[in-house]
């Protein structure tokens, strides 16, 4: 006998499922199904991970108790976002082959309400709605709730994050007072138990412990790095691993769109998912995430709700989110399917203790690891280069282009030739911003060599130039001889640049400046005397601000009788002239 048809099912709906592929039920479908199935009506909360299979855990029953027979909307299933929304949908129009007359709709925002309007104009049993989109086709009087018996409320703990408490008190006003609420939820905050209170009589509960939901495939590690080093730490592990497919998951919506640009510019293939974009913006995002069109996605928690990708081999944490819940909803994008996958979370010598509690309440063991080297980024690029071109089949056309361009390469011997090739790979893994090779840290310590000072120059080439930040480098390091490891901060503007080169190293820079042109304009490098002068300025200020309880009040104020100088003092002098 099916493990399925064992939980209540009919002999239709299990031979679905095995022609789906699914074998045995996960523990939430195991525990929700039966209740479910043999309490009608009842109110029900659901508490599990996205991953675990909760939309089957309230879909199979839906699709059993419905009325096919009945010509009006008799459930309701309400989502926090149109792609979790779409997900349900085609989830639940899946399981229902078995029910020919079965019809069911998704409607959101972001597409035609006049299509979705026509569509319910038919027989409708089941409606996916998100909350905002619902209430829309409510006041046009497009649906009907009258005859609601079952309303889902899935990723509840989202909708209320997001703002919808509101639009949910409303829809559920125009539905049944007498119906089964069943809400499935990842959290279980104030707000959610102040919706269970309002609606539901002695609600049946299933909670998947943490122990369960914690998926055997996913390896869990962590990187301590300084908060300003996380997206170059990010850059090693997207070099030295190129099949890396993952999402950063981030706080906010514009450190979710800085990282994503910052990426981006240096060529990586990354996008930024968050609320700020517009549906169109999003449905193209998702569709090139899931061509394979980039690596990484870098999306906020929210938006990512209802991707299902079962192929991505890591989830990156820029930040740890605050709720041990959100952490495992988070990895367990990853190791889907029998898949091996790694959960990397990225944080600074303070949040460690954090990694320690979080493993403990959710029983990982996390490992630490190491953000590689400029020099193992470098082996590993090269080493897959040089099998990338061995393993390459010639063009036939190679041979008529190589005879064109043959003897530009007279007098370069095979080495020479390679040692040239290989250089222009290790172009975009030169250190951006003067980056140290180390950039793990240690914690409650601090590294050496971290206080590097730095003078600051102009340059009269900019983005209008064609130039990168990592061509500028190059260029700067190529004609003055200084390596490349001096230079700092690169501030790139449209016809001209700043850079800071370390003090100590910039002997002879201004002179190896002279007479250097780009197509017939002259090169220009000057030091930035204002900015210096701040800088030093600042610095001195700092030093005095770490001095003695005494000297922060003016120096030896007791001692030596001068008096402090207030800007009010120099504002009257000012006037008195």
């Amino acid at each position: 006998m099916s493990e399925f048809k064992k939980l209540g099912l009919s002999a239709q709906l299990a031979d679905v499922l095995q022609n789906m592929g699914f074998e045995n039920p996960t523990p939430v479908q195991k525990e929700a199904i039966p209740l479910l199935l043999q309490n009608d009506p009842t109110d029900f909360i659901g508490m599990a991970q996205t991953g675990t299979g909760k939309t089957a855990a309230f879909g199979l029953p839906l699709i059993e108790l419905i009325d096919v027979e009945e010509k009006a909307t008799q459930a309701l299933v309400m989502a926090p976002t149109r792609e979790l929304g779409q997900q349900i949908g085609q989830q639940l129009k899946d399981f229902s082959k078995a029910v020919p007359k079965m019809n069911i709709e998704v409607v959101y925002g972001g597409a035609a309400i006049t299509n979705q309007m026509k569509a319910l104009k038919k027989t409708t049993q089941i409606v996916v709605a998100t909350p905002g989109r619902l209430l829309d086709l409510i006041k046009r009087k497009a649906i009907k709730l009258g005859n609601v018996r079952f309303v889902v409320l899935d990723e509840a703990d989202e909708m209320l994050n997001m703002g919808f408490k509101e639009d949910i008190d409303q829809i559920l006003s125009h539905t049944l007072d007498i119906r089964s609420t069943w809400l499935f939820s990842a959290t279980m905050p104030s707000e959610i138990r102040k919706i269970i209170n309002k609606y539901m009589v002695q609600p049946l509960e299933v909670k998947i412990q943490s122990e369960v939901k914690s998926n055997k495939d996913i390896t869990h590690q962590y990187v301590v790095t300084k908060t300003a080093n996380k997206v170059p730490a990010l850059r090693r592990f997207l070099d030295i691993q190129p099949d890396m497919r993952g999402i950063m998951f981030c706080r906010t919506k514009r450190e979710t769109q800085e990282i994503a640009d910052a990426l981006g510019s240096m060529g990586y293939g990354t996008e930024a998912l968050h609320g700020d974009l517009s549906q169109a913006q999003r449905d193209a995002v998702m569709k090139r995430f899931k061509s394979r069109s980039m690596q990484l996605l870098v999306a906020t928690d929210v938006a990512a709700r209802g991707i299902d990708v079962n192929d991505l081999t890591h989830v990156l944490h820029h930040k740890l989110p605050d709720q041990l819940e959100s952490y495992t909803h988070r990895s367990g994008r990853t190791g889907r399917a029998g898949n091996k996958g790694f959960s990397i979370a990225f944080v600074n010598p303070r949040e460690v203790r954090r990694v320690d509690e979080l493993g403990r309440k959710i029983n990982v063991d996390f490992q630490k690891v190491e953000v590689p080297s400029i020099q193992q980024v470098k082996s590993v690029r090269i080493s897959k280069w040089a099998n990338l071109i061995v393993n390459t089949e010639v063009d036939e056309q190679a041979d008529e282009i190589l005879s064109g361009i043959k003897e530009k390469f007279q007098g370069l011997s095979k080495d020479d030739l390679l040692k040239r090739l290989i250089t222009t790979q290790l172009d975009h893994l030169i250190a951006q911003n003067g980056e140290e090779d180390d950039l793990n840290e240690i914690q409650g310590k601090k590294k050496e060599g971290k206080d590097r000072k730095f003078l600051r120059y102009f340059i009269n080439v900019g983005t209008m130039d064609g130039v990168t930040k990592s061509d500028l480098v190059h260029f700067l390091s190529d004609v003055s001889g200084i390596d490349r490891k001096a230079f700092g901060s690169i501030e790139l503007q449209k016809t001209n640049a700043f850079f800071e080169l370390e003090k100590g190293k910039q002997s002879g820079l201004l002179q190896k400046f002279e007479n250097i042109d780009i197509e017939g304009r002259a090169i220009r490098v000057n030091l930035d005397e204002d900015a210096n002068r701040k800088k030093s300025s600042t610095d001195k200020q700092g030093k005095k601000k770490s001095n003695s309880r005494n000297n922060r009040y003016g120096g030896n104020h007791q001692g030596n009788g001068k008096k402090k100088v207030s800007r009010r003092d120099n504002r009257d002098r000012r006037r008195r002239r």
